[in-house]
């Protein structure tokens, strides 16, 4: 579903991604891991089309994302792109209900339509009660469940995550690991996430390991064959 060739990205002179290849199919996790600074976010920024590539190209299906001009690229991101970032990024002067809109919003469904889609994934998140709350009225894990809700309401091709786990405690981490499980087995949903976190990578369908602004083959064939 999502194609990654031969990407290249250096800031000045330094060199972080060297010439990534990658494909991502339809209804998997993959995790991106590797040590800090190793282009693990710079990768997935590239993927979701918010930094370009200085060599190389993306394609989601037949489509090559270099191709999109600013304004089909913003669209195109809106429609088929969630994220979810460590830190939630909920605007604190909305409720649950109304961040999880916003996306919905700039893709110009309307309000009752964007409504009803919210409801479903609240509901399916366990945030029922909880949907009329601010941010600051909300525990940890509950941020973090809207959103993922947010990521999902214009039903994307892919979510991408930044170490969605990192700001949780162990309780709510090992709650919204198998809430992405769930997600994917419930609705074939992809996701591409990064995480330093061994035992959700291990659960993961594919582990990405970036060494050295590549990726490091030798890591897949050691976890493949001890599997």
């Amino acid at each position: 579903m999502i194609k990654a060739v031969n990407i290249k990205k250096s800031f000045g002179s330094l060199q972080v991604l060297k010439g990534i290849n990658l494909e991502i199919p339809k209804g998997k996790i993959y995790s991106i891991v590797g040590a800090s600074g190793a282009g693990k976010t710079t990768l997935l920024q590239i993927i979701g089309t918010l930094s370009n590539p200085d060599s190389g190209e993306i394609f989601y299906g037949d489509k090559k994302i270099s191709s999109l001009t600013e304004k089909e690229l913003s669209a195109f991101r809106n429609r088929e792109i969630g994220f979810v970032f460590q830190f939630h990024h909920l605007l604190p002067e909305f409720t649950a209900l109304e961040n999880i809109c916003i996306p919905a919003f700039i893709s110009r469904n309307s309000k009752k339509k964007a409504e009803k889609e919210a409801m479903k994934l609240i509901d399916y998140l366990g945030l029922t009660e909880r949907y009329n709350h601010k941010p600051s009225e909300l525990s940890g894990g509950e941020k973090q469940r809207v959103a993922v809700a947010r990521a999902l309401i214009n039903n994307p091709a892919v979510v991408l995550a930044d170490e969605p786990s990192g700001n949780l405690d162990s309780a709510n981490r090992e709650e919204l690991h198998d809430l992405l499980f769930k997600l994917r087995d419930d609705f074939n949903q992809t996701f591409v996430i990064v995480t330093h976190d061994d035992q959700f990578a291990d659960r993961s369908d594919k582990i990405i390991h970036i060494k050295d602004g590549v990726i490091d083959a030798g890591y897949q064939v050691t976890k493949e064959v001890s599997e």
